[in-house]
C-alpha cells in the first residue's frame, strides 16, 4: 500500500471520542439553559453591606410600621423578704444557751420557744422581785398594826401617814421588779434563773446568730440571735440601669420569671424606685412586692423582670422573621433601589402577640425590609460559595 493510501487507526480513533465529546458537551449546554434557576441569585457589591439581586420579585417584602405599645424593660433581680414584715430576735439578758430548740429556715410560730438561756439578770431580777414582795409584806402588816392604834387612840397621825407612806413605796418597789422580770421574758410567779427566748411573730427564720452553749451578750455591739420573716408576701427588687430609669414608673405592672420555675409567671407592680443610684453599675433598685401564700418564693432566688410601662408610645414594628442574629447583634436587610439591598444592624425590644418586632433604633416607619432575612442570607451566601 502506498504511504498517500495509509491510514492510522490510532488517530481515526482519537477522531471518533473527540466528536463524541464535543456532542455531550453541547446537550449539557442546552439543558442548563432551558432549566430555570431554583433560587435568586445575589451577588456582592463593592460597597461591604450591599447586595444586589438578580430576581428581587422573589423576595417577599414588609414594611416597617407603627404602633401604640407599652414600654417594656427587662432587668435582673433577686427574692428578698418584705422588711415591714421581718423581726430581729434579741434577748435583753445576757448568759449562756443551754437549749437551742430552733434553727436556720424552721416554721416558728409565735410564743414558740426558740432557744433557753441561763441568765444572771434573770437571776438577780427575780431575787429582786422577792425581796421586793417581803418588803411589801411587812410594810402592810406594819400598816394594819398602826391603822389598828390609831383607831383606838394609841397611835399619833403622823406614826399612821408613816406607815402608809411605807405600804406605798413597797408597791411601787414591787411593781417595778415584776415589770423588769415580765420584760426579760420571764414569769414572776415561777422563779428560775433560765430564760426562754420566744418568737414574738409567725414565720421563717431568715437569719441566725447563736449556736448551742454559746455565751449571749446584753444588747451592746450584739448582734440578732435569729430574724423572723412572714414570707406570705416577699419583695422582688431588680437593679434597673440608668438609662432605662426614665421607663419605668410607680405602678407599672410587671411579669417575674424565675430559674427554679420556667414554667410559671408571677405578676407584680412597682412599689418603691429608689432615690439612690449605684455608682458602680449604674443601676438603681426597683422594688415589688409578691404573693407567696404557697411559699414558693424563696429568699435569694434569681429572676427577670420584664416591667410594662402604663403610657403607649409609638413603637416601629417589622415581622420577627425580618430579623437575623448574627454574631451577637440583630440585623435586617433594608431595600435600598430596585433590586439593591443593605444590611443594617438594628436595636431590637420585645415581641408583639402577633409577632411583630419591636425596633429601638435602626429602621424608620415606612422602610421596606426583606421579610424572611434568613432566606435571603441563604441566597447570598451560595453566591458567595
Amino acid at each position: 500500500m502506498t504511504r498517500q493510501g495509509f491510514r492510522c487507526p490510532v488517530q481515526s480513533a482519537s477522531g471518533g471520542m473527540l466528536f463524541l465529546l464535543l456532542a455531550v458537551l453541547s446537550l449539557f449546554v442546552a439543558c442548563s439553559r432551558d432549566t430555570p434557576a431554583a433560587t435568586p441569585k445575589a451577588q456582592i457589591d463593592l460597597e461591604p453591606g450591599v447586595y444586589e439581586v438578580e430576581h428581587p420579585e422573589r423576595f417577599k417584602l414588609a414594611k416597617a410600621d407603627t404602633r401604640k405599645l407599652a414600654t417594656e424593660v427587662t432587668a435582673n433581680g433577686t427574692v428578698n423578704p418584705d422588711v415591714t414584715r421581718t423581726i430581729h430576735v434579741t434577748s435583753l439578758g445576757a448568759g449562756r444557751v443551754v437549749d437551742l430548740r430552733a434553727r436556720l429556715g424552721d416554721f416558728v410560730k409565735k410564743g414558740q420557744t426558740l432557744l433557753v438561756i441561763s441568765s444572771p439578770d434573770l437571776a438577780a431580777a427575780m431575787a429582786d422581785y422577792q425581796k421586793a414582795r417581803a418588803d411589801e409584806m411587812l410594810s402592810h402588816k406594819a400598816l394594819d398594826r398602826a391603822q389598828l392604834l390609831y383607831d383606838r387612840g394609841a397611835a399619833a397621825a403622823k406614826d399612821l401617814e408613816t406607815a402608809q407612806d411605807a405600804e406605798a413605796k413597797a408597791k411601787v418597789d414591787v411593781s417595778t421588779a415584776e415589770h423588769r422580770v415580765r420584760i426579760l421574758g420571764a414569769d414572776p410567779d415561777h422563779p428560775s434563773p433560765l430564760l426562754d427566748v420566744r418568737a414574738p411573730v409567725s414565720g421563717t427564720i431568715v437569719e441566725q446568730n447563736v449556736a448551742g452553749f454559746e455565751g449571749v451578750k446584753s444588747l451592746d455591739n450584739s448582734p440578732s440571735l435569729f430574724t423572723i420573716a412572714d414570707l406570705s408576701e416577699v419583695w422582688l427588687v431588680a437593679d434597673v440601669f440608668e438609662n432605662d430609669l426614665g421607663q419605668i414608673h410607680l405602678g407599672d405592672s410587671a411579669e417575674i420569671h424565675l430559674n427554679a420555675f420556667s414554667e410559671r409567671t408571677f405578676h407584680g407592680k412597682v412599689g418603691d424606685i429608689s432615690r439612690l443610684l449605684d455608682p458602680n453599675t449604674r443601676s438603681a433598685k426597683v422594688r415589688m412586692v409578691l404573693a407567696n401564700s404557697d411559699g414558693a418564693l424563696r429568699p435569694g432566688m434569681f429572676a427577670v423582670a420584664k416591667f410594662r410601662s402604663r403610657k403607649l408610645t409609638d413603637r416601629v414594628v417589622v415581622p420577627s422573621t425580618a430579623i437575623m442574629r448574627l454574631q451577637d447583634k440583630d440585623w435586617i436587610f433594608r431595600k435600598q433601589g430596585d433590586s439593591r439591598f443593605r444590611r443594617v444592624e438594628i436595636q431590637a425590644d420585645g415581641l408583639t402577640a402577633d409577632g411583630m418586632q419591636e425596633i429601638r433604633d435602626g429602621v424608620k416607619p415606612g422602610d421596606e425590609v426583606v421579610a424572611n432575612a434568613l432566606e435571603f442570607s441563604t441566597a447570598v451566601a451560595e453566591k458567595k460559595d
